[in-house]
């Protein structure tokens, strides 16, 4: 778990997903007079090597090769590809397409714990095995509608994601006083625009 995932309150559950999603970071927008710059954590293998280790997801001894890096790469794309759409569009198959296929690189055996309880984890028994516990933070987000809440800012400028804690769920900015307010603001001057 990072410090924005704590700071956000997402769920430790889907902490790892936030901040694995989030890694590539497209804002576009200034505030203050500050140009916000746009940044991808993950450029070289050594840096998803750096970022799985400070999670405890790799392993001891195991290298991430550049086949792998761009596997990995992959997936988070196709990951933010399937989060921008809103989660009853989630639930038809060609939304949900391009995401069976990156996961499909993260196999998951189903095993007993000792609580008689059935655990996923990884198949894969390489470098990329942490990546799999990814994917099985995502089976498990959907089957307790956790992933529902898992949601793209819909500014254009943003395309941050963030945990919706509102309790209708229907939230449509990662931050409603800086990206709501934007776009409110936009929509608010057009109309004044148009009426003149």
């Amino acid at each position: 778990m990072s410090k924005e995932s704590r700071k956000f309150q997402v769920p430790d559950a889907l902490a790892n997903l936030y901040d694995f999603a989030n890694t590539l970071d497209l804002r576009h927008f200034t505030h203050h007079g500050v140009a916000h710059p746009q940044g991808d954590e993950l450029k070289a293998p050594q840096d998803l090597a750096s970022w799985m280790a400070a999670r405890g997801m790799l392993q001891a001894d195991t290298k991430i090769t550049p086949a792998m890096f761009d596997t990995a790469v992959g997936f988070r794309r196709a990951l933010r590809d399937y989060l921008q759409h809103d989660p009853p569009s989630r639930r038809q198959r060609s939304v949900a397409r391009a995401l069976n296929e990156a996961i499909a690189a993260f196999p998951l055996v189903a095993e007993l714990g000792g609580t008689g309880k059935a655990l996923l984890r990884p198949a894969r028994n390489d470098a990329l095995a942490g990546i799999s516990t990814l994917v099985a933070d995502l089976y498990d987000g959907m089957q307790s509608g956790s992933l529902d809440r898992l949601k793209m800012c819909a500014a254009e400028e943003c395309r941050r994601l963030f945990f919706d804690r509102s309790k209708p769920a229907t939230r449509r900015w990662c931050m409603s006083s800086l990206c709501g307010n934007r776009i409110k603001t936009r929509a608010y001057r057009a109309r004044q625009r148009a009426t003149q």
